[in-house]
């Protein structure tokens, strides 16, 4: 009796015109497409943990199939698209465009009318008359992995009263034809008659008023599974998957957002001078673009306690879903805030379906080969390497002129470039960022894409033969045809060699997708590129920024340009300093990740903004005033007590406890005593933090000789072979053609002073490993480490595998 009545269910669940989430599961897909399948999943069993999402209630897929029985359409539509070429782009849009008015056109059948209806009416009982409503499309094909395709279909914002919602229903379902869907279709080879369309009826949460944006529960470029990408920008959430807006970009590390630590590794303020806003008028697109305000773009769409609280509901997603998958099913969100509440909520969630489908055990390495120059940057997308002749177009009308291979440079996309973007070599927007529509679509074609440029569509010509290099984060577009070449192997098949294997990291940005090298750890990161890179001006500028606004406006202006989102100029070094360091101890946490103190020579911080004013000038920089000399020295004092906090904020906020600070070119150690104390009074110290280790560079002839000494104050030695040879031999490592080629790291010499520290520090029970350039460029050198018993020895990405194979026959 029990399974009768169960059945009957079903039966009438599978029949019924309109459903409420609440009513349905991600078991619905076939009823109610992905999106709402998914939203009635979450309203059931996250809601109780806390995850908001907004009410509402599906027209089903069963309501847009009678629609179309009862209206005749499905016989039209089937013979409106009889022998269709989707290549034929004419052609292609002729036909979309005469089966979408026929369908907005025709008259709704009166059984599903009055369903709608009565349904709306139910919602404007809990959110008042006229309640505003966002009208959404979910295709009974789409969101499943292997079939996603950003913005196939159409939503409408801010749609008010039975008229309007009735109106957007119908285009909701004439959305499904047009030429981007048609085209997709085709090439998945999905059959148009057996895709339905459900609409989700869904409550608007006020992001007019507040912000919006799309989150995943992974990485975007490299895969990488331990962290919640966020963006965000002002209003509503169209803005950024139309790619008109470069959004803020969040990173939060989930290992420490379980354990209650301030989790965010990395913030980055965008460009946000447009948003999408409810207009007053008729029909059923009213909505708007507006600038911001200079508050608005001066300012993070969220607070950290927001993006924690996002952060977690990602987690909580993704753990439900994969639960469900019973595998690991990295999720793609959607999310808003409340404007008048203050609440967040998420509005959508769908299977990530690039990186969930990845063998992360095959490496694929693209490598450029020599250097071009440089004509427009932005966010790196895909981690590859392409050529092609730029073809610039700046209306979706003019797709017809491009030709496969070409490289697309336009403004930024949406889902009606559809059609060529999957034929392009490559893909550069001067608008977007990395979860913009050109950053999924170039995602998911596998293709290599650069964002944000700004200024790619005026730098560029058509015509202009041009190099995309995606590669790392920053995404490089350089003139002319480069070679690179692609080496890929599978890493679970590399022999292991009798020594431990850590790699280099110089930019933060390169580390998620170096993570998944066959490494155990970081043998050197190195502050310099973080602060060349992200902070770009002398910390002494920045602590004595009021004295600088007073005398000199127009570095004062600079200084302010670079610190956008930051009031506090100190505060601004410390997070850039927290957030590189984090972003490298992250992707190889639990590992160790030796992180080197600023190592800049005074003529590269005179480089820096600001710098000429605290530098002497040096005729040889290199053995000058650097490394360990600064850190104590009242000029330079304070500056030094900021790196301490950023690593002192990285360890004991953020949680990263595998970071472990070395001190570089410590000429005494009497000096490293001073710089031990100095960490101490700002508050990174080995009393109070147990498992604090501070390492020190062995690259001066005096740390061998009174290793000893300096195997007092540390914990441990990494030889830096570049300054060691140089010191040892008297061959400066800059220098000209006609002494560099004496000798080199093999010399007996520095191979002596090599051997002999190995020794002591083996003997007194220390670490010992080298960060330096020598085993990277020479093998036999790497053998000669491994061969005297060295701990670890840390390699340039490009040659570990290489020095892995060598390394172990």
């Amino acid at each position: 009796m029990y399974r009768t009545s169960s059945l009957h269910c079903v039966m009438n669940k599978n029949k019924k015109l309109v459903l409420w989430y609440k009513d349905i599961t991600i078991k619905d897909v076939p009823l109610v497409g992905g999106k709402n399948a998914s939203l009635g999943e979450m309203i059931k069993y996250l809601e109780p943990q806390g995850v908001r999402v907004p009410n509402g209630f599906v027209v089903t897929a069963e309501a847009y199939r009678h629609f179309m029985k009862k209206t005749g359409l499905d016989k039209f539509i089937k013979k409106a698209l009889k022998g269709l070429d989707t290549k034929n782009l004419k052609d292609l849009a002729k036909r979309g465009e005469e089966i979408r008015k026929v369908i907005r056109a025709a008259k709704m059948p009166s059984d599903l009318k009055q369903a709608i209806v009565k349904n709306y009416i139910q919602l404007e009982k809990i959110y008042g008359r006229n309640a505003d409503v966002a009208v959404r499309s979910s295709a009974t094909a789409e969101d499943l992995p292997g079939a996603s395709f950003a913005g196939e279909h159409e939503t409408y914002l801010n749609i008010r009263g039975v008229d309007e919602l009735l109106e957007a229903v119908q285009a909701d379902f004439a959305s499904l034809f047009t030429d981007r869907a048609i085209s997709y279709r085709a090439d998945k080879g999905f059959d148009h008659m057996k895709v339905a369309l459900s609409a989700g009826v869904q409550k608007m949460v006020r992001s007019d008023l507040g912000c919006s944006g799309v989150m995943f529960s992974i990485d975007t470029e490299s895969g990488f599974k331990n962290v919640v990408l966020i963006n965000g920008s002002w209003g509503l959430g169209e803005m950024i998957v139309q790619g008109e807006v470069t959004p803020d970009e969040f990173l939060v590390f989930k290992p420490s957002l379980r354990t209650g630590k301030k989790a965010i590794i990395d913030r980055k303020l965008g460009v946000k001078n447009r948003k999408m806003i409810y207009s007053v008028g008729r029909g059923i697109k009213t909505t708007k673009i507006v600038p911001t305000s200079e508050k608005e773009k001066e300012t993070f769409v969220l607070s950290e306690k927001e993006v924690l609280e996002l952060a977690r509901w990602g987690v909580l997603i993704e753990e439900h879903y994969s639960k469900k998958d019973r595998k690991w099913t990295p999720m793609d969100m959607e999310w808003a805030k409340d404007g008048r509440s203050g609440e967040l909520f998420i509005v959508q969630s769908r299977p990530e379906t690039v990186q969930a489908s990845r063998d992360f055990s095959k490496l694929k390495e693209y490598e450029r080969i020599g250097n071009g120059k440089v004509l427009a940057k932005g966010y790196s997308v895909g981690s590859k390497i392409a050529t092609g002749t730029a073809r610039i177009i700046l209306n979706a009308k003019n797709i017809g002129s491009f030709k496969a291979g070409e490289v697309l440079v336009t403004d930024m996309t949406d889902p009606d470039w559809e059609p060529i973007m999957k034929i392009a070599s490559a893909i550069v927007t001067n608008k977007g960022g990395r979860t913009s529509h050109a950053a999924i679509v170039s995602r998911e074609l596998g293709i290599p894409c650069v964002v944000g440029t700004e200024n790619a569509t005026r730098v560029l010509k058509t015509g202009d033969v041009i190099t995309v290099d995606t590669t790392g984060t920053e995404g490089l577009v350089l003139a002319g045809q480069l070679k690179f070449k692609v080496e890929e192997r599978d890493v679970r098949r590399l022999p292991k060699p009798k020594v431990k294997i850590m790699v280099n990291i110089a930019t933060p940005d390169s580390a998620f997708e170096k993570s998944f090298l066959p490494t155990k750890g970081v043998g050197l990161a190195r502050e310099e590129f973080i602060i060349a890179g992200d902070v770009g001006v002398h910390p002494m500028a920045l602590i004595e920024y009021g004295k600088i606004a007073k005398k000199d406006k127009k570095l004062a202006r600079a200084i302010d340009e670079k610190t956008r989102g930051w009031s506090n100029k100190e505060q601004f070094y410390v997070d850039k300093l927290a957030y590189g360091i984090a972003k490298i101890a992250a992707a190889f946490h639990p590992l160790d990740v030796i992180v080197r103190f600023s190592d800049f020579k005074t003529n590269e911080y005179r480089a820096l903004l600001g710098g000429d004013a605290y530098e002497p000038k040096e005729e040889n920089p290199m053995i000058g005033w650097r490394g360990a000399s600064r850190y104590y020295h009242p000029a330079f004092a304070p500056a030094f007590a900021l790196e301490v906090k950023a690593m002192k904020k990285v360890r004991e906020e953020m949680g990263l406890t595998n970071v472990v600070p070395m001190i570089p070119f410590c000429r005494t150690a009497d000096e490293g005593k001073k710089v031990v104390e100095v960490m101490e009074k700002n508050g990174l110290s080995r009393k109070k933090d147990k498992a604090l280790r501070i390492y020190v560079m062995c690259e001066i002839p005096s740390n061998v000789v009174l290793a000893d000494k300096f195997l007092d104050v540390f914990d441990g030695m990494s030889i830096g072979s570049n300054d060691l040879t140089q010191l040892t031999v008297g061959i400066d490592r800059d220098g000209n053609d006609r002494i560099r080629s004496i000798t080199n790291e093999n010399d007996e010499s520095v191979k002596t002073l090599i051997r002999s520290v190995i020794r002591t520090c083996k003997k007194r029970g220390k670490y010992i490993g080298i960060c330096g350039q020598a085993p990277s460029d020479y093998p036999e050198f790497a053998a000669f480490l491994m061969k005297e018993g060295i701990e670890s020895i840390s390699l340039n990405p490009d040659t570990v595998v290489k020095t892995i194979l060598k390394l172990s026959k």
